[in-house]
């Protein structure tokens, strides 16, 4: 996993928490970084899968909520640093059905060792977009809050439904409405 989702999750948690959460939820995992990171590093899932927990523990909001919360930050942070990319599109579903075949292509040029999670797309009509995510990693919840940013970028407002095709979260069906 790139250092920069572990380096924005820290930045989150100091921003709502606190340094002193921070560094708690570090002290609580073992963690082969010893929690040092660099945006450009490649880290191991299990390191973050600890401090989310870690920080689920200390906070008592559930795991899925903090990585909705967390996706919510990061999209931000990509609103800063890539608007190019976000100016590439006009339709919150356009570029939704886009992660695949265009935005993951060009994360895949910035971080070329990012394993990213796969997202096809079964359905897509003008209004609504019903796609699968697959990963070996159950982080759907941070997808949700990517998407739900998405349609908040584009001042949309959209419902949109996650039913687990695989109860571990690895493999998840969102289906999305605009309204």
């Amino acid at each position: 996993m790139k250092g920069i989702v572990f380096t924005e999750f820290l930045d989150l948690v100091e921003e709502k928490f606190g340094l002193e959460m921070v560094d708690k939820i570090i002290y609580q995992s073992e963690l082969a970084s010893e929690g040092i990171y660099t945006s450009v590093g490649t880290y191991s899932f299990s390191e973050m899968l600890q401090l989310v927990t870690n920080l689920s523990d200390n906070t008592g909001i559930s795991t899925d909520d903090l990585l909705l919360v967390y996706a919510e930050h990061f999209f931000g942070m990509i609103e800063k640093s890539y608007p190019g990319l976000l100016a590439t599109y006009k339709d919150p579903i356009e570029m939704l059905a886009s992660i695949e075949n265009h935005i993951h292509v060009e994360v895949q040029k910035i971080y070329p060792e990012a394993e990213l999670p796969t997202f096809i797309v079964e359905e897509k009509t003008e209004n609504s977009l019903t796609m699968v995510y697959k990963s070996s990693r159950a982080m759907h919840h941070f997808g949700l809050g990517l998407m739900n940013k998405t349609f908040e970028h584009f001042n949309t407002e959209a419902s949109i439904v996650l039913e687990k095709i695989k109860e571990d979260g690895t493999e998840v069906r969102f289906i999305v409405n605009k309204k």
